[in-house]
């Protein structure tokens, strides 16, 4: 006869896949976090604590209209920037760099996603959708971006100056900041650090 299953057995088991999962992104936050190499902090890009700043809900869109969420790119990073659809100087050095971010990670750029959140309804340039091709653009609320992104402690700057770091798991990450996704070469070396570490910390196998 065969003997029946403990009670838990199976909630244990998918407990225990569950953990063997997420070891390696919570692997990833304890070497920020805990490890503390002599030098003090090595990351360029401040942390947030993803606790605080959940992805809140929003009748965010693609271009043509159609229900698209962050939520919908979940088992990749996220590099995000938000702004206007009037892409000037500054923007377009943005998505530019972001493009070259991707690009430097080599065999593991596909674990990266890029998105632009555009915070109005106007049309953008033709130009600068072919140039941007690969970057998810979606049209979100303006003010439920600025009350969910933090930006930097006393500063005069706004969530259109920085890029954010979103982790596989959904979690709002990191905070680059004002300029450092830019033209600046050296500068984007430092995000490129960062990033290559957190992905060589979360790889999985």
């Amino acid at each position: 006869m065969e003997k029946p299953n403990k009670p838990g057995r199976g909630r244990w088991k998918l407990l225990g896949v569950l953990a063997v999962c997420a070891a390696p992104l919570i692997a990833s936050y304890f070497t920020y976090y805990v490890i503390k190499p002599k030098g003090g902090q090595t990351n360029y890009g401040a942390l947030i604590d993803p606790r605080a700043y959940p992805i809140p809900a929003m009748a965010s869109t693609t271009l043509d209209g159609k229900p698209a969420r962050l939520e919908d790119y979940k088992g990749k990073w996220i590099m995000l920037k938000v702004g206007p659809s009037d892409c000037g100087a500054d923007c377009q050095d943005q998505l530019f760099a972001m493009r070259q971010l991707r690009t430097m990670q080599g065999k593991e750029a596909d674990r990266i996603e890029r998105v632009w959140m555009i915070t109005d309804d106007q049309p953008l340039e033709t130009m600068l959708l072919r140039v941007n091709d690969g970057t998810h653009m979606l049209r979100a609320p303006a003010a439920t971006l600025q009350k969910w992104l933090p930006l930097e402690e006393g500063a005069a700057d706004r969530a259109a100056d920085h890029v954010y770091l979103i982790d596989p798991l959904g979690n709002l990450m990191m905070r680059f900041p004002k300029g450092a996704v830019s033209s600046d070469v050296e500068k984007v070396k430092r995000v490129h650090k960062d990033i290559a570490k957190l992905l060589k910390a979360s790889a999985i196998g």
